[in-house]
Order: structure tokens, then sequence, then C-alpha cells
């Protein structure tokens, strides 16, 4: 006659033990089903993310921060050859000076836009977007991270090719007003990388992106007044050129270094600034219901 088996005895320093004692008590130790686990910020997350974003540009570096330099400077020569002949001066400073905070501008906000834009788009193209969706990571968290990560590419931008202008013959980037730059260098750098978020939510395809980037940014940025003041355009188009944020942008970031600007004296430059600012927090939050519905991402 064969004896039955006895149930085997969990011993203390055995890895289940506390489960099974957990559950003799009628308790787990693990948390009931739908209570989160991470509460708060999953900072480890949101930092993964942030790096992952920011490495993915740094692979390609030639490209993505050291080909806009070259491709700036090259605007600033036509544009000074052109336009600057004569020792023609702009708001009290030659053309060189009055034009390069402006392309310094405009280029951190274009590569704000291409950074944001490529994260979910290349994704959904590649049918790798799980990657981003199924880590522990809030709606907040996934936009903080590639937005961040976005800025982090404009700055690094912003300082190549400051640096490369100032190897320019007569082009002075002394700041008069440090605040207005590093203001309005990040509110540019952040509108555009959360129209760029919003752009490759809803895009299907890398045509559509380009399409953004071709009739909506690269219009915005060109007349935004980065090569003339609008004073000297007709009432119309000054009207337009007014509606248009990328002119707050590149106004008050030139402001920061000439101590001048065409958008009006200190206090008009102040609330252009607080209208940055509300305009963010509008994207944002624009920006963060799309990603809560899951339009395009998880339907």
């Amino acid at each position: 006659m064969v004896d039955q088996a006895q149930p085997k005895s969990l011993g203390s320093d055995h890895p289940d033990a506390s489960f099974v004692e957990g559950n003799a008590g009628g308790e787990s130790r693990f948390p009931p089903r739908g209570r989160p686990v991470i509460r708060g910020i999953n900072r480890i997350g949101l930092w993964s993310l942030y790096m992952k974003e920011v490495r993915r540009f740094l692979k390609v570096q030639t490209q993505t921060i050291w080909a806009p330099a070259v491709t700036t400077v090259l605007f600033l020569v036509i544009f000074s050859v052109a336009l600057g002949r004569g020792g023609r001066e702009v708001l009290g400073v030659n053309f060189p000076t009055f034009v390069a905070p402006g392309l310094i501008a405009m280029a951190m906000m274009q590569n704000a836009f291409a950074n944001s834009s490529f994260s979910l788009l290349s994704g959904k193209i590649q049918g790798t977007i799980i990657d981003l969706l199924m880590p522990p990571l809030s709606e907040g968290e996934l936009m903080c991270g590639i937005v961040g990560a976005a800025m982090t590419r404009a700055v690094a931008v912003g300082f190549v090719v400051a640096g490369a202008m100032m190897l320019y013959p007569g082009v002075s980037l002394a700041m008069a007003h440090p605040w207005a730059v590093m203001w309005f260098g990040l509110m540019g750098a952040m509108m555009l990388a959360l129209l760029g978020l919003l752009a490759s939510i809803w895009a299907e395809k890398f045509d559509h992106n380009a399409a953004v980037t071709n009739f909506v940014v690269a219009p915005l940025a060109m007349l935004s007044g980065t090569f003339y003041v609008i004073d000297r355009l007709a009432p119309a188009f000054q009207a337009v050129s007014r509606a248009n944020p990328f002119f707050y942008v590149i106004s008050g970031f030139r402001y920061g270094f000439l101590g001048r600007s065409d958008i009006g004296d200190a206090a008009a430059v102040t609330m252009a600034a607080l209208g940055l600012f509300a305009l963010n927090a509008v994207l944002a939050f624009a920006t963060y219901r799309i990603l809560k519905s899951g339009w395009k991402i998880k339907n």
C-alpha cells in the first residue's frame, strides 16, 4: 500500500512563504486588482523615455544638430549680402546682428517640431508604438518625455547655431535681457514641440507630417518677422503678422539680445511672454486630452 504524499511545507526562507502565509490569513501581499502599484509620478519611466528620445537624435547628431547650424548660417550669408549691403541698420544695429537672433529662434522651433513629430509617427508606421503604450506611463508622462526631449534638441541646436553665428563678421550676440532670451526660446520650443506631437498623433504616414511642415510650420516661420520689421508692411499684413504666434517668439527672442523689438515697449514684451505661456498651456491641455482619448493611437 502506497502512502499518499503529504503536502510539502514551505520553510520560512522560501520565496513564496510570505505569500502563502498571507493567504492563510485571508490577506495577500499583492495590492488588489485595479489598484495602481505606481502612485504619483513614475520618475524612472519618465526619465527612461526622455533619455530614449534624447539618445535617438544624438545618434544622428550630424543631421539633427550640426546640419541646422550650416543651413542657418547660409540663410544669414544670403540675406546679409542681399539686404544688408551699404551698412544698412535695423532697430539701431547692423543687419547681420538684427537677423541673427531670429534665425536662432527659427532653427530652435523647427527642430523641436521635427523631433516630437517623429516619435509617435515612426512607431505607428513601423508597428512599434506598443513600446510607448505598454510601459506604466500616464498620458501626461508620455507627453512630458517627448516634449522635454524635443526642447532639449532645440536648446542644443540654439547653442550650436549661436556659436556658428558668432564667427560671422559683424554679428554681435551680446544679451541685453537674458530672461527674454531664455523665456521666449523655451516657450517657442515648447510650442512647436506640442504642435509636433499633435501632428504625429494625426498623421498616418510621413507625407502627412511633411505637409504640416511645408504648409504650416515653414510659412509661419518665414513670415514671422525674422528678416524684417513689420512696421514696413501694409496695415493688413501687420495685422496678419500680429496674429502669428511665431512673430512673438522671434521678436521677443530678439528683444533679449538687442533690447528693442517691433512688439513694442517692455510692457508689450511682457504681455507677449504671458500670452505665449497661456497658449502653451492650452496646447498642452489639448494634447493631453487627445492622448487620453487614444485617438489614432489605440484604435
